[in-house]
């Protein structure tokens, strides 16, 4: 409890710092600690909500609506598996072994709760590194 009481002294200044002293292993685990403790995910811009399958049961009106959530799910990484690994990590701050695991397992998704834009520039940038790439 005494180190969470020092971390909410430190301002953003000195938490960066801190982060720059991390090796990639423990900043990893420490982002995975940090989504699993407030529910979030820090490869989406958005938070993840459950809203389309709620959606689909409250009727024709809730279709209407224009999609506002995507998903950007990597299909096939293609014969330049590199680049796309590149690709992963600017898209989702992962790791190099996360991202290439995440590539190898393909089909998986990269983004989730993406907003039409962010995932149109996720699927442009990912197929011009040579994956297919589907926004659903």
């Amino acid at each position: 409890m005494e180190r969470f009481a020092i971390m909410a002294k430190l301002s953003t200044d000195e938490l960066l710092d801190a982060f720059k002293e991390m090796t990639l292993i423990e900043l990893s685990e420490f982002v995975k600690q940090f989504e699993d403790t407030f529910g979030v995910t820090a490869a989406a811009p958005v938070a993840v909500a459950a809203a389309p399958a709620a959606g689909g049961a409250a009727g024709g009106d809730a279709a209407a609506e224009e999609k506002d959530e995507f998903e950007v799910v990597l299909e096939a990484a293609g014969d330049k598996k590199i680049n796309v690994i590149k690709e992963v990590r600017a898209l989702t701050s992962l790791g190099l072994k996360e991202a290439k695991d995440l590539v190898e397992a393909a089909p998986k998704t990269i983004l989730e709760g993406a907003n039409k834009e962010t995932a149109d520039k996720a699927k442009e940038a990912l197929e011009a590194a040579g994956a297919t790439v589907t926004v659903k």
